[in-house]
């Protein structure tokens, strides 16, 4: 028994420096292997992956454009202190620009934008992620994948067009299990060229911080001056670990938009649960009644009042029971590509097994059967369309996120989607739920695809799919100084 169980601990042992090209294996999806391409298993190509071959572009290189005057130029400093939130509350954590969350960034549709990130004191590192964005790769913010983290004193810049109207957020992708959960985030909101179409347009950035519920960094109830008749464009945003349960009372509310995607024909809808999975965001288009407020509640007592100004929080609503569903909301439309004749076609399986991960005893999530690192790379072309059925096992529910890509989601337990293109790129798969997404490949790179449960992917639920001709310059776990070393995770 000890020598099975020996050969098990020094099996699941990971370097303390790699390459994400060096681990786990290739899954091609019945499309074609790429002998050259980094996706070998590191059992023959070693830990640093396999070395680079003519015709191969860096994920380095991968940036978005070096000329051209920013027409939104913000720096962002990163700090590690206590702060005040804006109900005066005291919290230990990180903030950006002296606050959490930080400032919130409003671009429109064409603009480049520019952020230049500063690490004040975060000792472990920083960087930021464009969550929702799809970027070109290496502006993607991943510590150990598109870049080196930003350790204290250093910084780093983002050049990026933004392409797409909808609500997004940014938060440090460096030990990002805690330094998300204590603060270090923001929002970002892209317009359309002709800018908001609602009367009123706010962020609702939810996030809990020490157990405490707050909505764009204030617990309790906030109020949204408005008059009767007013629609309201609330931009929800989910910056948690956990699924956010939120709903409207004294409100008729239509859902606009998914992940950065506007809805198509969203219908008025009354009394029904909306699930905004983590690091998901809903916008909510509310109307002000003859009297009174609409009320958006995000439970543990938080919430939004669209009214008057004097409105009363009124009595705690009670959350509905019945679920909007996505899946048959809005209006049918072409999505852009076949899905039926995809190119590759991946299975990502989550199940929970005992274990070593790392060396350490323990019952981890699995990928396939498999436990980290032993992980799926999924190698795709660009060009092709991927077909991936996405189903959870395990016990748990999780938001499994895909970094520069949107997905439409085609069918929930063989049942096909049958309203408007449901895109997404932060997906709610709770216990024993199997999903069929399609996407086409677009934007080459070594792209992160994992539970944001940030924990959870802390403790191996994660994978990645990567472009064939593409290589990784990057290590995790390279020693950066200061006591600061790659950890995306």
């Amino acid at each position: 028994m000890i020598a099975p169980l020996g050969y098990l601990w020094n099996a699941s042992r990971v370097p303390s420096t790699y390459s994400v090209m060096g681990m786990g294996y290739a899954d091609y999806g019945g499309g074609p292997a790429d002998e050259h391409g980094g996706h070998a298993e590191h059992a023959s190509s070693g830990w640093d992956g396999p070395p680079p071959q003519p015709g191969d572009v860096s994920v380095a290189d991968l940036t978005g454009p070096a000329d051209g005057t920013p027409d939104v130029d913000v720096t962002l400093t990163a700090r590690r202190e206590r702060f005040s939130l804006a109900s005066g509350e005291d919290v230990d954590g990180y903030t950006v620009n002296g606050s959490s969350p930080g400032p919130e960034i409003r671009a429109r549709v064409g603009d480049l934008v520019q952020v230049t990130l500063l690490n004040d004191n975060v000792t472990g590192g920083a960087t930021l992620h464009w969550h929702g964005i799809d970027v070109p790769n290496a502006e993607d913010g991943v510590a150990g994948v598109t870049q080196d983290a930003v350790p204290v004193g250093g910084r780093h810049v983002y050049r990026f067009f933004a392409e797409d109207a909808g609500t997004y957020w940014y938060h440090s992708h460096q030990v990002s299990h805690e330094q998300v959960r204590k603060g270090l985030f923001g929002t970002v909101v892209v317009e359309p060229e002709n800018g908001s179409r609602a009367e009123l347009d706010a962020v609702a950035v939810v996030h809990t911080y020490d157990g405490r519920r707050t909505v764009s960094g204030r617990s309790g109830v906030s109020t949204i001056e408005a008059v009767p008749g007013d629609r309201t464009r609330l931009r929800l945003v989910n910056t948690d670990n956990s699924p956010l349960r939120a709903w409207v009372t004294n409100s008729h509310f239509r859902v606009l938009a998914v992940d950065g995607r506007d809805v198509n024909g969203p219908t008025e809808v009354e009394r029904k649960l909306l699930i905004v999975p983590a690091g998901g965001r809903m916008d909510v288009e509310v109307t002000v009644p003859e009297s009174g407020a609409a009320r958006l509640d995000v439970g543990a007592e938080a919430a939004v009042l669209v009214g008057p100004k004097g409105g009363r929080p009124g009595k705690l609503p009670v959350a509905p029971t019945d679920r909007l569903d996505l899946l048959s909301y809005g209006t049918p439309m072409a999505i852009g590509f076949d899905p039926t004749s995809a190119e590759r076609r991946f299975d990502y399986r989550i199940g929970r097994r005992i274990g070593f991960l790392d060396g350490r005893p323990g019952f981890w999530w699995t990928v396939n059967g498999h436990m980290f690192p032993d992980l799926p790379m999924y190698v795709v072309d660009e060009g092709d369309v991927v077909r991936m059925t996405i189903s959870n096992k395990s016990g748990d529910v999780h938001p499994m996120h895909l970094h520069g890509h949107h997905a439409v989601v085609l069918s929930r337990d063989g049942v096909a989607a049958s309203g408007s293109p449901w895109v997404i790129d932060s997906l709610n798969v709770e216990d024993d739920e199997t999903y069929e997404i399609g996407f086409v490949a677009d934007n080459p790179g070594i792209w992160m695809d994992h539970c944001h449960n940030l924990d959870h992917a802390d403790d191996g639920l994660v994978a990645h799919l990567a472009y064939s001709g593409v290589t990784e310059p990057y290590r995790v776990g390279k020693d950066l100084g200061g006591g600061a070393a790659n950890q995306p995770e």
